[in-house]
């Protein structure tokens, strides 16, 4: 349970990515898509951070 909460925040990231990845292979952009990518990615990657201060 450890080890999975350690890479929480890689996980939200990676969604992130999948979710930017998905739109732009379809060619379906669109800012709203763009904006939520970037904040997930924002998220897993301050999250990563801070999880592991705490935890480390």
């Amino acid at each position: 349970m450890n080890e999975l909460l350690k890479n929480l925040g890689v996980i939200v990231l990676l969604i992130g990515v999948i979710i930017l990845a998905v739109p732009a292979i379809s060619g379906g952009m669109s800012n709203t898509i763009l904006l939520t990518g970037l904040g997930i990615i924002i998220l897993g990657y301050i999250g990563h951070i801070v999880i592991n201060k705490r935890l480390g």
